[in-house]
């Protein structure tokens, strides 16, 4: 049996490649945009907007590194380039994958930091700082992901027969250490860290948030405010859980019980789903950020011929550092907030 070959039928193959083009381009394009409005606004950057701007760096590696082949294996109904293509393939997803967990970690974690200095102006997180933990992040990434190709854990194709990532099912004796380690430390570990910051954040926010105004009646504003921080919080802290819990679950399952019993549609829906991840924050950006979407729309509009092509670098609503809030007055505070918040 040629265990590169796809176990779906025709059309579903054809479907499976026209999807992951189009993730494919709008995660390219989208973390592109990033990137880009990152650069427009160095000088402006705060030090632990690096955090979101790596970030985008490991959604769009993935999606420049991975998604061309799983669109040519789909659409050739057949994995292409055999064993070499294969752990390469499943090296990158698994590398990119840890790196973007571990990089949302550290994000809630610094925000966490920076929310317990609201009025300590002098206790910011620097530059060699953020730098650092950026380069922790790909480090970590990268021990985890030649850790199977040292001998503990294995690659090896999906059960569908597209894509290559870790051998679940031949994982069931000997890398069940590996198993049991790769779910603690890059998925039930960083999420309980992540849920425990943002609720920091949030409770903290709104002490700080109800002293200041309260002497101000804008109720309305107060409510939008609320709620976006509520909208926010809940995003960023179930973003990626929501995307790779299915895929954790079909991969425990083949561990645990019979991975034959997986059909290989029901294996290939987690899989996919967990690949849309990498579309998932550029949208966030341009849904919540209304700078964000302003200097993209002003960026497009440019390169289009309907005005100059750059983008300002004027963005304020993405800083995740706060100033000094006691000395402030109202309406400064209300607007720091709202900062912090976007």
């Amino acid at each position: 049996m040629d265990i590169y070959s796809s176990t779906l039928s025709p059309a579903l193959d054809i479907f499976t490649g026209c999807y992951l083009l189009v993730i494919a381009v709008l995660s390219i394009v989208g973390n592109l945009l990033v990137l880009i409005m990152a650069v427009k606004r160095s000088s402006r950057m705060k030090p632990p907007e690096l955090l979101s701007v790596n970030l985008a760096v490991t959604d769009l590696g993935a999606a420049v590194a991975m998604y061309p082949l799983s669109v040519a294996a789909a659409w050739n109904h057949h994995w292409l380039g055999g064993d070499a293509l294969c752990l390469y393939y499943a090296l990158a997803g698994f590398f990119f994958g840890v790196a973007s967990i571990m990089n949302l970690t550290i994000m809630a974690i610094v925000r966490f930091v920076v929310s317990l200095n609201l009025q300590s102006p002098n206790e910011k997180i620097g530059w060699r700082k953020v730098k650092i933990l950026c380069l922790w992040v790909w480090l970590y990434g990268l021990i985890w992901a030649l850790l199977p190709v040292l001998g503990w854990g294995r690659y090896g194709p999906e059960p569908f027969g597209l894509s290559c990532s870790l051998a679940w099912g031949q994982m069931k004796h000997e890398g069940f250490t590996f198993v049991v380690s790769l779910f603690t430390f890059n998925l039930v570990l960083p999420s309980i860290i992540i849920l425990c910051c943002y609720f920091g954040i949030a409770i903290k926010l709104f002490f700080t948030y109800k002293k200041s105004i309260s002497n101000i009646n804008r109720v309305p504003n107060n409510v939008k405010l609320h709620r976006r921080l509520l909208v926010i919080a809940v995003l960023i802290s179930f973003g990626f859980i929501v995307c790779w819990t299915p895929y954790a679950i079909v991969s425990m399952w083949s561990i645990l019980g019979d991975s034959s019993s997986i059909p290989p549609e029901v294996s290939l829906l987690p899989c996919m789903f967990a690949k849309s991840s990498t579309v998932y924050n550029p949208l966030i950006y341009y849904i919540f950020s209304k700078s964000f979407r302003r200097e993209v729309k002003q960026l497009g509009s440019g390169c289009l011929g309907w005005g100059p092509c750059h983008a300002s670098n004027t963005i304020k609503d993405n800083n995740i550092s706060m100033s000094h809030a006691g000395d402030k007055s109202k309406a400064d505070v209300l607007t720091t907030l709202q900062q912090f918040v976007e």
